[in-house]
């Protein structure tokens, strides 16, 4: 029973394809960039680089780790990104999933029936998670449900198949598709 809030971010479940891989930004995040980006936590495209997502809104995948070499020379990889990092000019590559056909497994901030299949959520916790662990905290919000009238961030198209997670459970996890891609729709720039 999924009755702890245990939160990891999105997590990729599989691609249809059965090929979930995370792409490779060379200069993908910028020096000294001042926020942490954690594991798992919704990401989207700014001016050429990827930057968290921090309020609802069209997002591109998940943040999954990152390499660089540091001012003093010594090469790094860490599956987040440490705010006011600075690095060597050219030596940063982020990986981040951004296929939309990617299906992602997430923890609900609250319970979760089986109705609740098909229809769109925003993402809650955005910015929360642990520099310890490295991983997003970030969670389908229960009580964000946007209705006919309205886009979400995210479909819930199943249930995770996890052991002892089940419909109705204090947080259920459940797997999710990217509903508001920041490559479809009217977005206007990236």
């Amino acid at each position: 029973m999924s009755s702890a809030l245990q939160a990891f971010g999105l997590r990729p479940a599989f691609h249809p394809s059965g090929l979930d891989r995370a792409q490779a930004l060379a200069g993908g995040i910028t020096s000294g960039y001042s926020s942490n980006i954690l594991k798992g936590q919704p990401v989207l495209y700014s001016s050429g680089v990827i930057v968290p997502v921090t309020t609802t809104g069209a997002w591109s995948g998940a943040f999954a780790g990152v390499q660089w070499t540091d001012t003093t020379g010594r090469f790094r990889v860490s599956n987040y990104w440490p705010a006011s990092t600075s690095y060597i000019t050219g030596s940063c590559t982020a990986f981040f999933y951004n296929d939309n056909s990617i299906v992602y497994e997430i923890q609900a901030d609250g319970t979760m029936a089986q109705t609740t299949v098909g229809q769109e959520y925003n993402f809650t916790n955005l910015t929360s998670g642990s520099t310890t662990t490295g991983l997003s905290q970030a969670t389908l919000g229960a009580s964000t449900y946007v209705g006919s009238s309205s886009q979400g961030q995210m479909r819930v198209v199943d249930l995770s198949p996890v052991p002892g997670n089940a419909w109705g459970d204090s947080y259920t996890i459940v797997r999710v598709v990217n509903s508001q891609s920041q490559f479809f729709g009217s977005v206007t720039s990236l």
